[in-house]
């Protein structure tokens, strides 16, 4: 997969903590100046629009895309036939970022952080994937690469990233 913005994936079984992470690494990333972008990967049909709304009547018309465009936001609601790579849409929409962290994408050959809960699961998701650089979690599964305790504050996780994925901001 050819990738023009570091990509980082937050894996991990479901209630894990996955999503809270994510939260606390962009607020420091944007305390640090950087551009960053996050894409939440769904097995699920979801809907991101309200019935009743301009946009969801566009949609609910037949219309292939929609836009909803103002100051300082751009929404876009397509339909796709299957699901579309995730260098696509990197590449695509997010190529002006420093920094994508993509919540799920498991199986792609892309640098991984597992959120680890000993009592949610005795087993980590991504235990034998090569790409997996670091773990957070409430106990060291000792495998030999980074692991910080999830109880702990992001500014070692964060420099952790920025040694390791991301290039200073443009």
């Amino acid at each position: 997969m050819q990738l023009n913005v570091p990509i980082l994936s937050l894996v991990g079984t479901s209630n894990s903590g996955k999503t809270t992470l994510i939260v606390k690494i962009v607020r420091e990333l944007k305390s640090r100046g950087y551009r960053v972008a996050t894409i939440k990967h769904s097995h699920h049909n979801i809907e991101l629009d309200r019935e009743g709304k301009d946009t969801w009547m566009h949609t609910q018309a037949g219309a292939d895309a929609v836009a909803l465009i103002s100051k300082n936001i751009v929404g876009l609601i397509r339909k796709a036939p299957e699901e579309i790579l995730l260098s696509k849409i990197v590449n695509m929409y997010m190529s002006d970022m420093d920094i994508i962290i993509v919540e799920g994408y498991k199986t792609e050959a892309i640098p991984k952080i597992e959120v680890f809960r000993s009592e949610i699961s005795p087993e980590l998701v991504c235990k034998h994937d090569k790409n997996l650089i670091a773990v957070v979690g409430d106990k060291n599964p000792e495998l030999g690469i980074p692991f910080f305790h999830i109880n702990n504050e992001t500014f070692p996780l964060v420099d952790f990233l920025l040694s390791n994925l991301i290039k200073k901001p443009t």
